[in-house]
Order: structure tokens, then sequence, then C-alpha cells
């Protein structure tokens, strides 16, 4: 079932960017078709994921993940939500620190056996999940700050406010996500 959720997703995220690149590029508007190429690059990053001989994540990661592409790409800088919507940019980095959380829970239970599980502390799950986010979230400014320097010069309008704004969000999200876990590490 993942399998065929990671293959008609990245298929269907592809095409959809390919025909926004030809359509941007003929266009001659330099920024969409840009977006659209680096959307058709990371829509084929999940086809990796088939040659792990057991994917760590289930389903509703991998949906999040194009969830979050649709946003950020589409909607947020080629549909331009990013410039017409104030809140559009801190929700998607809410969004992300809270999906990365989830995204640590699966690598824990990836990474750690089940009969270890238990004598693991609610403090280091809690560690795990946040530093995770946070680290996405610093990572994200990065890429937001390098694509500035190189390429868009439109990432960080609100420089260091807008910086920190997102950091915040990121953790919020990624908070949100560990104290959950804590709450259900029987179950994790």
């Amino acid at each position: 079932m993942k399998k065929k959720v990671i293959i008609s997703l990245s298929i269907l995220f592809c095409l959809g960017m390919s025909g926004l690149f030809i359509y941007y590029l003929i266009k001659h508007d330099h920024t969409r078709w840009q977006v659209a190429l680096g959307g058709i690059l990371v829509s084929l990053l999940p086809l990796c994921l088939l040659k792990m001989r057991k994917n760590p994540f289930n389903v509703s990661i991998i949906t999040g993940y194009y969830l979050f592409l649709f946003c950020s790409l589409y909607l947020g800088s080629i549909s331009s939500f990013y410039l017409h919507l104030k809140w559009w940019d801190s929700t998607l980095h809410f969004f992300k620190g809270m999906y990365i959380g989830f995204v640590a829970i699966s690598l824990f239970k990836y990474w750690i056996p089940p009969p270890a599980r238990s004598s693991v502390s609610f403090g280091i799950i809690f560690l795990f999940i946040l530093s995770l986010a946070v680290f996405s979230s610093v990572l994200w400014e990065i890429y937001e700050f390098v694509g500035d320097l190189t390429l868009t010069h439109t990432m960080q309008r609100g420089g260091n406010k807008d910086t920190m704004y997102d950091l915040i969000c990121g953790f919020a999200g990624g908070l949100i996500t560990a104290v959950l876990a804590m709450f259900r590490k029987r179950s994790l």
C-alpha cells in the first residue's frame, strides 16, 4: 500500500509541476518556472524510500509531505499566497514543526527496538522530537537565506523579524507534537 501511495503521489505531483514548469517557461516567468522545477525535484525524493528494506514512514507521513509541498510551492509561491496572506508563511512553519515532530516519532519507532522503547525516558523522547523539529526550522531558514542570496530575493522579505517568527512557529509546532508524544509514550 505504501509503495502505491508513494509512486502515485510522486507521479501526480511531478506531472503537475512539470506542466507548470512548461507553462511558466513559455510565459518567461522565471520565478515561477524555477519553483516548478524545484517542485519536480522534491516530488521525486520519496521514491528513494522504495529502496529501503523497511520504510519507517506511514501513509499519513507520506501524504503530509506532499500536502506541505502543495501548500508551500503551488499555493505559497506560484499562487502568491505568501504575498497576499500574511499568515500563510507562519502557518506553514507551524505545520512543518508539527509534521517533523511526527517524522521524529516514526524514526524513533524505526531506530529503537520495541523491547528497548519502554526503558527510554519521557524526557529523551520529548527532546528528540523537539530537537528534530527545531533543527528542521533552522535548516529551512538557512535554505531561505541562501535562496535570497543566490536566486530569488523574496523569501525573507521581513528580514530578521521574519526569520525569528518562522523559528518560533516551527518551535511551537514541534513543542505541541513533543507534548502529545509524552502523553502517548506507552503506544510508541
